[in-house]
């Protein structure tokens, strides 16, 4: 059984936020992530909060995900919008502020920043703008060196829900970005800041047809490639890394040690 996770639910009020999380675990997602933006564009004061933990936001027990008996998992997530690379000191790996956060993206508004943070910015997440036409193209050495330093791609659908014109952008900007990445590497979030806005795990995986992704990409792109979202800023914190296994089935062992040598999976030691 697949386990979705939904990692932008944007920092709300604690009522309203109480409320997303709920209908989240209600739909079936296993782990949420309440996100925290620090506008570096527009602050002149460029300071990082402390993370909302979980203890107070439910006083109680946390909601029970719809079909199990586990309750949602909540992660922490900031994201830095930036212009410029000076912007983004604050992600050094030596940051005591970032390493609050679980996870930690970036929202590159201009293409010498997209550049810098596929190539250098210590983050797990690069945010893809959705509400206006994209303002450069992405590049495929960039991107692909992303990909290699295992950063993600991060696509939000509720602009799309709230307007017909955002909803173009966001078709034209994924469209845009899967011709670069080849539907690696990308994750479909919420971006909600209501319950109403939320969308249930496989009508997201739907949506990411429309995108152009596969069908096991669209489904990944809410469940398998979150968790490595996860995992890698659990690497980032930790400065050393994250080791995590997968059960494999038996017609599919049988299958490799019969095939030749030379399309046997490697595994190689570090």
């Amino acid at each position: 059984m697949a386990v979705f996770m939904d990692l932008s639910i944007q920092s709300v009020e604690k009522k309203k936020l109480e409320s997303i999380i709920e209908t989240a675990a209600h739909l079936g997602y296993s782990a949420v992530a309440v996100n925290h933006v620090a506008n570096f564009e527009k602050e002149t004061k460029k300071e990082i909060a402390k993370p909302l933990c979980h203890e107070e936001l439910f006083e109680g027990a946390l909601p029970i995900v719809q079909g199990t008996t586990k309750p949602v998992k909540i992660v922490t997530r900031l994201t830095i919008v930036a212009s410029d690379p000076s912007h983004c000191t604050e992600m050094r790996t030596t940051s005591q502020r970032t390493k609050l956060y679980d996870v930690v993206s970036v929202f590159p508004k201009t293409e010498k920043l997209f550049h810098t943070a596929c190539l250098n910015l210590d983050v797990d997440l690069i945010c893809i703008n959705v509400t206006e036409k994209q303002p450069f193209y992405f590049k495929r050495a960039a991107v692909n060196a992303a990909i290699s330093r295992g950063i993600y791609f991060e696509l939000v659908y509720t602009p799309a829900i709230r307007d017909s014109t955002m909803r173009r952008y966001t078709i034209s900007n994924a469209l845009a970005l899967m011709q670069s990445c080849k539907g690696k590497n990308i994750i479909i979030s919420s971006g909600a800041e209501k319950p109403l806005e939320l969308r249930g795990p496989y009508d997201i995986a739907n949506l990411g047809l429309l995108f152009g992704l596969s069908e096991a990409g669209a489904k990944a792109a809410v469940s398998t490639n979150c968790r490595a979202v996860i995992l890698h800023g659990a690497t980032r914190k930790t400065a050393f890394g994250v080791i995590y296994t997968m059960p494999r089935d038996e017609q599919e062992d049988k299958r490799e040690a019969t095939a030749p040598a030379s399309k046997r999976s490697r595994t190689e030691a570090v």
